[in-house]
């Protein structure tokens, strides 16, 4: 059961190209976000489609293939771990986000 604990599995369309960042020490940072589709009918019968948007980053190898692979729309299959993370905004608010740490992507859909 270890391996069910903090494990994301999504497959969407990248929302934007992929921000890539080389850090200090040759290290390699990928960012993105994927949208997932969801649809079902509502109390009246009626189809409903909602659209949800994750904030995907990798590190390294994983950032190098997204960097080669992957660009806006590309339909992709990610697997990964929650990380939760606050700042401070210039107002001095302090700001919460949730992002997946993306550890394997998988390429879908037609080669261009």
């Amino acid at each position: 059961m270890n391996t069910l604990r903090n494990k994301v599995q999504l497959i969407g369309h990248l929302g934007m190209n992929p921000e890539i960042k080389t850090l200090d020490g040759g290290k390699k940072l990928a960012k993105m976000s994927i949208a997932t589709n969801e649809s079902y009918k509502n109390a009246k019968g009626e189809l409903v489609k909602e659209t949800h948007w994750h904030n995907l980053i990798a590190w390294g190898k994983t950032a190098d293939i997204i960097e080669k692979y992957l660009k806006k729309g590309s339909e992709a299959a990610i697997e990964g771990r929650l990380i939760n993370r606050n700042y401070l905004d210039k107002e001095g608010v302090k700001r919460y986000i949730t992002e997946i740490e993306v550890s394997e992507v998988l390429l879908l859909g037609a080669k261009e």
